[in-house]
């Protein structure tokens, strides 16, 4: 091969090298472009429904019901850490909950997710009996199903003290509540944690009753019956589809 040939064949080395290192860029490009598209696509048609704020504004629109026969209300303010804006309540010998009118659809978005944090807890108290039947966190799932209060069906899922993940039984105050350990002190006390549960077969569990929509939640901390002190926080409440 003499020179010439030399340095020609050098000059299409160098050319196919550059064609095939901006074939791959292009590819590259092509590649993260797609994969952009499908992420923003997923995150579009992810179904969340958020259910409170925890803002000050929020917290003086919602609906404040004092337990009957509690001596003083459960006092709720707002907080904020490096994950947003979060709910404190302080219940000392007190009880009363935070309602919110919502519809959910559970066709759509059957899941509720609930971040919640115990600072102090109810120890030693029999939570499925008159006398014990306090919770350092509980969020009520509404459905009404007739014309007046007491005919609603409710799901409570409850931050327990006493009782293990998994647990369930009626409020003993009426079969038509049921009370659902979602989480417990144990091993997690003054620590966040999230949980999940999904609302639709819970009722169908429970109830057996097919909801297609809720129709209001609560949050709630009572030591009434007890008499006893509880500090809890509430942040990111809401469904999702999964």
């Amino acid at each position: 091969m003499t020179n010439i040939e030399l340095r020609m064949f050098k000059i299409c080395l160098k050319v196919v090298f550059k064609i095939l290192i901006n074939y791959k860029f292009f590819m590259y490009k092509i590649f993260s472009l797609i994969c952009l598209i499908f992420i923003s696509f997923s995150f579009a048609n992810a179904e969340v429904t958020n259910v409170f704020e925890f803002t000050n504004s929020e917290l003086s629109k919602l609906e404040v019901r004092k337990v009957r026969g509690a001596d003083s209300k459960t006092v709720y303010s707002i907080g904020s850490n490096e994950n947003g804006n979060f709910l404190k309540a302080v219940a000392d010998n007190a009880a009363s909950g935070l309602g919110k009118e919502i519809n959910i659809d559970l066709n759509k978005t059957p899941f509720i997710n609930i971040t919640w944090k115990i600072e102090k807890d109810l120890k030693g108290i029999k939570e499925n009996t008159k006398k014990g039947h306090d919770f350092a966190a509980r969020v009520f799932v509404i459905k009404k199903t007739g014309a007046t209060v007491l005919s609603n069906r409710a799901i409570n899922y409850v931050f327990s003290s006493n009782n293990e993940v998994g647990f369930n039984s009626p409020s003993p105050y009426t079969k038509k509540s049921i009370d659902n350990v979602l989480a417990t002190t144990k091993g997690n006390l003054d620590k966040w944690i999230t949980v999940k549960s999904n609302v639709k077969d819970d009722f169908k569990k429970f109830h057996d009753l097919d909801v297609n929509q809720l129709d209001g939640l609560a949050i709630m901390v009572d030591t009434d019956n007890s008499k006893m002190k509880a500090i809890s926080y509430f942040q990111n409440i809401y469904f999702s589809a999964n």
